[in-house]
C-alpha cells in the first residue's frame, strides 16, 4: 500500500499542473476515487464539456457509456462503486479529427499510485485504444479485434470501443458489439457492483 493516504494523492493529482504549458485549456485534473470501488473505468482524456464541469464522463459520450453499463447516474457517480482515471487526467486539446491523445505525463505520473489504493477493483474497464494499450498485452493488432475478445481479456480487464457519438460508424459496421460484447459487459458490471 502507498505510504501517501489517498486523500492527499488525489490533492496532489487535483493540484497537479505538470503538462499545463500543453493544455491549451490549462491544467484541471478530472478523477473520482475510493478505496472501496469495486469497477475501474480507465478511459482517454476528459473532453472540453468535461473539463469546464469538472465531472467525469458529464457528456454525450458518458450517457452512452452508462447505457452500456446498464447502470444510473447515481450508481456511476458513486465512488464507492466507481472509480474513474483517465489515461490524461486534463483535457489535451483539439487535433485534426477529434481531440490529442492524453498527455503521455498522466498516468506513468499517477496510475500506479492510484491502483495501490483500489484494492476491491473486480472490473477495469479499459476505454479506447490508449487504455488498452498501456494495460493489455495480448498480441491483437486492432480495437476491433481486442474487443471482439474482450470477454477473453485477463481480470480484471474488460476492453470497450469509446462510446464517443464518433465512433456511430464503427457500431453500425460491428453489430456483433451489442449483440454479444455488452451482454457480457453487463454481466460483469452486475457481479461487480452486487454479487
Amino acid at each position: 500500500m502507498s505510504n501517501i493516504p489517498l486523500k492527499d494523492l488525489l490533492t496532489n493529482i487535483r493540484n497537479c499542473d505538470v503538462c499545463a504549458p500543453h493544455l491549451p485549456l490549462g491544467a484541471n485534473p478530472v478523477i473520482q476515487v475510493s478505496s472501496a470501488a469495486k469497477i475501474l473505468i480507465i478511459g482517454q482524456a476528459p473532453g472540453t464539456r468535461v473539463h469546464a464541469s469538472g465531472i467525469p464522463w458529464n457528456d454525450p459520450s458518458g450517457n452512452t457509456l452508462r447505457e452500456w453499463l446498464n447502470i444510473s447516474n447515481d450508481v456511476f457517480y458513486d465512488d464507492t462503486q466507481l472509480a474513474i482515471m483517465p489515461m490524461g487526467l486534463c483535457y489535451p486539446g483539439k487535433g485534426k479529427s477529434g481531440d490529442l491523445p492524453p498527455r503521455k505525463e498522466c498516468a506513468p505520473q499517477w496510475h500506479d499510485q492510484v491502483l495501490e489504493h483500489l484494492p476491491d477493483v473486480k472490473l477495469t474497464l479499459l476505454i479506447g485504444q490508449y487504455a488498452q494499450k498501456a494495460y493489455l498485452k495480448d498480441g491483437f493488432k486492432t480495437l476491433t479485434e481486442r474487443v471482439m475478445h474482450a470477454s477473453d481479456a485477463p481480470p480484471p480487464f474488460f476492453p470497450l470501443p469509446h462510446p464517443s457519438p464518433r465512433n456511430r460508424i464503427w457500431l453500425k459496421k460491428n453489430p456483433w458489439f451489442e449483440n454479444t460484447v455488452l451482454p457480457e459487459l453487463r454481466k460483469r458490471v452486475h457481479e461487480a457492483l452486487y454479487d
